[in-house]
Parts: C-alpha cells; structure tokens; sequence
C-alpha cells in the first residue's frame, strides 16, 4: 500500500474519491514522514499494544500504528472517511474502524475487549476545537491509560505542560498535570498538513501517572475551584470564588486563604495542583 506519508500519495487518495475537507471536523491530514515516525517512536509503541487512534482521516498514521502495533482500533467521525479508510487500510488484519463520535464512545469498555482492560496508548492528530473535552474525557472516565501521544495546537500543549506564574498556566494545567506528566515531542510547521492550518502544531506525550499526584477528598470540588479561579484571571482568588455560587461566605474563603497562603489577595494563577488540594480540602469543611 502506498505510504500516505508522502504528498503525492495523498493527493492521488483525495483525487480518487473527491474527496472535499470538513471545516467543522477541523480536517487538516499530515504529509511529513518524519513527523509520522516520530510520533510513532514518541508512543513508544510495540506488538504487544493495542493502540486507540482518535481522527484517523484518510489512515496516514493508522498505516505505521499498524506496523508497530499488535492492535490497532481507528475512530473516525466522518461517515465519508470510512470507505477511504477500507481502502487504504485494506493490508492490514490488525485494524479495526469505528464510524462514531470518540466523545460517545465507551473507551473503557472498549479496552476491556479489545485489551483485557490492560493499559492502551492513544494517539491521535486532533483537531483543535475538541482538543480538551477528548484529553479530559479520557482522563475522567478512568480508561486504562498508558499514555496519549497527540497533535495539538502549538499553544496548547504549552498551556499543558506550563506552571504557576506563567500566563498559559490554567485550568487544562492543572487537569493535565494531575492525571499525568506531559513531555513535549516536537514542532510540526503548518507545511506538515494538508490543507495548511493558520497556526503552528505541536507533538505532546502525556505519560499517565499510576498513582495521583496529590491526595484530596473531593476532586470534583478541587476542580471546580480551578475552574472559578481562572474564569476571570484579573481577579482575586478570594473574589473568583465569592463570586462563584460556592455555599461558603466570603469572610469564611478569605480566612482559608490567608490562613493557607498567608495573603488574601493571592491570584489562582499562583497556586499549585498541591495549593489547590489543600484550598479544596479546607472549604469543603464548610459545605455541608
């Protein structure tokens, strides 16, 4: 089968189906070799993984996944992919194509079948809009994870790997960090793609952690802290969360803020995964 990594080839693909790009799907198909394999070699992947491959498009990746790995399961969203796929993928008896949104799809369940709920490798180029809810989504629905090697918005995976202080520190920061430990693989230029997007990309790993960073008695509330405290960056942490709909007072959540950092009109942006756990224990022996 002819390697989709290189642009002819593509081309020749596209041409044979007239096939048009979905803007809503963010379609944008790599056509760099070496970008290909360094991914591939990022996942560190070997014929004992199965491998979950998110936005597969025409099977430019899906061919090397197929190559390295035992398994390989491919979920591609748009229906007019599929018979492309079947195409290009036609060598290969270690594949497998799922025609769904991955946001509808039960991943957890999915490696229980296909994987004996072993730990699976995700790799995907995604696209840049659903970035967040498929990474999170992966995260919080306790999927045996081994790790997510993806393409992503250049400033994204800065905004993954940054730390307090920094003004990509954030929400997805946190989230990131806590599941995980994210490495920074490479730079792809938008001359890697086709059609070229406006902005640079950027390979991330995000290696999962096997035990929590930090111990904390309701994550859920711990995250919804994270979230008030960077809704409005410009405000205090003290008024972010007043203004939050939390069931404390603002005098009780200015005293746990000073007792726990010793200054009141400390910003979210200055607090760790650490500062945050202990914020969310302190308060929550106020909600009842």
């Amino acid at each position: 089968m002819a390697n989709l990594g290189i642009p002819g080839n593509t081309i020749e693909v596209l041409q044979k189906y007239n096939f048009n790009f979905q803007k809503k799907f963010g379609q944008n198909f790599l056509i760099d070799t070496r970008v290909l394999e360094k991914i591939v070699s990022a996942a560190d992947i070997t014929k004992d993984d199965m491998v979950l491959e998110i936005g597969p498009g025409i099977g430019t990746m899906t061919q090397y996944l197929c190559e390295a790995a035992r398994e390989v399961v491919a979920i591609e969203i748009d229906k007019n992919l599929i018979p492309i796929l079947e195409d290009t993928l036609s060598a290969y008896d270690n594949v497998s194509i799922i025609n769904e949104d991955v946001l509808k799809v039960d991943i957890k369940a999915l490696a229980d079948e296909k994987n004996g709920g072993r730990p699976i490798k995700v790799v995907a180029n995604l696209p840049y809009y659903i970035t967040t809810p498929i990474i999170m989504g992966l995260f919080e629905a306790d999927v045996p994870l081994k790790s997510i090697t993806i393409m992503v918005q250049k400033e994204v995976a800065y905004r993954m790997k940054e730390g307090p202080g920094s003004k990509d520190y954030g929400a997805l920061s946190l989230a990131v960090q806590y599941y995980s430990d994210p490495e920074i693989i490479a730079e792809v230029p938008p001359n890697c793609f086709i059609p070229r997007p406006n902005v640079a990309s950027m390979v991330i790993k995000l290696n999962k952690c096997e035990t929590k960073k930090v111990e904390v008695k309701d994550e859920a509330l711990m995250f919804r802290l994270i979230r008030l405290s960077f809704n409005q960056r410009r405000k205090t942490l003290k008024n972010s969360l007043t203004n939050g709909g939390l069931p404390v007072d603002k005098e009780t959540i200015g005293n746990v803020i000073k007792e726990l950092f010793d200054n009141e009109s400390i910003r979210g942006e200055a607090l760790t995964l650490s500062d945050f756990a202990a914020l969310s224990d302190k308060l929550k022996e106020y909600i009842k």
